[in-house]
């Protein structure tokens, strides 16, 4: 009954890991996204369609062009 038990737990611990990487892995390659961090540690992630978004996405859009590829 213990190894069953150890066993559950194992397998609900490696699903909830895999399926995180697919939702981040998905998150990532989704639409684009302007994520806007400020000085008191908060976090602002507006996705494309919102009126804020397309207002700065054409912007960023510019700045990483004239930036040119990164090594990272």
């Amino acid at each position: 009954m213990a190894r069953r038990k150890l066993w559950t737990a194992l397998s609900l611990a490696v699903g909830s890991a895999v399926g995180s990487v697919v939702v981040r892995r998905r998150r990532a390659r989704g639409t684009p996204r302007v994520d806007l961090y400020f000085d008191d540690g908060s976090m602002l992630s507006l996705a494309e369609g919102t009126p804020e978004a397309d207002r700065v996405l054409p912007v960023a859009h510019e700045v990483l062009a004239v930036a040119g590829p990164t090594d990272a």
